[in-house]
């Protein structure tokens, strides 16, 4: 019975992969006989055997198929890794590229926007500059016209002096001597009535100017100590600092002064008193 055991398990089938069916057929074989003969121990052994025999080729052909499945899976695992994270990084990668470009297009947003203040603030500098010169411009073109015609009267009148009949001119002032006698105040009186005063003198220059249009005539100065004794000042509030007196003089005994009192050419000036009648020396400055 043994035998015919193991002519049912043929290797070529085994081969054929029908190994399963034919275990479930010895296992019904193996049933029969152990109702119907003695030897039933015996045949059991044997078929534990054919059964040991078979388990390792099953169980190793389904660890084959195990370990196949379980390569699969991994390799269809690594594939599905690799197909999410290829997208993935790349999504990482361009998202922190924009994330680097919109802080740059924020940091050049804040640095134009600060520059559109700066450019506004010196708008409105450029404007308030603009309405100051303007409006110094009309102070300045007022002025101008003022000045201008200022300086056309001035000049005007410039003319109308040197025309005057019997006025000179000499340095920056024109002068008059008078052909009638008079007091010295009373020709400081007809001085002040042309714009002018009596002759105030500072230097030889104008001394000497005097010495010459006099004509050897004594002539009123504005020279007097009315106020103190003693102290001289011109008509026009100076003091006396350029002298020109004759020898002796002055001598306290007039409080007006005459020039061409001496024969000296300079230094012939002289104390008068005021109500003495001569002839006098208006001057009047048109260039200060």
């Amino acid at each position: 019975m043994s035998q015919d055991v193991y002519d049912v398990i043929d290797t070529e089938e085994l081969q054929r992969g029908d190994k399963v069916e034919m275990v479930v057929a010895i296992y019904e074989t193996l049933g029969a006989v152990r109702n119907h003969e003695p030897d039933t121990e015996t045949e059991d052994i044997g078929t534990r055997r054919t059964l040991k025999i078979q388990h390792p080729e099953t169980n190793t052909g389904g660890r084959i198929w195990y370990r196949l499945a379980a390569v699969c899976l991994g390799l269809l695992s690594v594939l599905l890794l690799a197909a999410f994270t290829v997208p993935w990084v790349k999504f990482i990668t361009e998202r922190d590229q924009l994330q680097t470009s919109y802080t740059n297009l924020t940091i050049e947003r804040d640095q134009l926007q600060t520059r559109l203040i700066n450019l506004t603030t010196e708008r409105d500098q450029l404007k308030t500059s603009l309405i100051y010169l303007t409006t110094e411009r009309g102070q300045i073109q007022t002025s101008l016209a003022t000045e201008r015609d200022r300086f056309q009267r001035w000049l005007s009148e410039l003319v109308r002096e040197l025309n005057k009949p019997g006025w000179i001119y000499f340095s920056s002032s024109i002068y008059y001597i008078s052909t009638e006698k008079k007091s010295w105040y009373g020709s400081r009186q007809e001085c002040r009535k042309t714009g002018a005063d009596l002759v105030t003198i500072h230097n030889k220059e104008e001394q000497d100017f005097i010495e010459m249009l006099r004509r050897g005539q004594k002539v009123w100065i504005g020279l007097t100590d009315r106020e103190t004794e003693g102290i001289w000042k011109w008509v026009d509030g100076s003091g006396l600092t350029t002298r020109f007196w004759g020898h002796g003089d002055p001598t306290g005994y007039g409080d007006c002064v005459v020039t061409g009192h001496w024969s000296d050419p300079v230094n012939n000036w002289a104390d008068y008193t005021c109500n003495y009648q001569f002839v006098w020396m208006c001057k009047k400055t048109i260039f200060s």
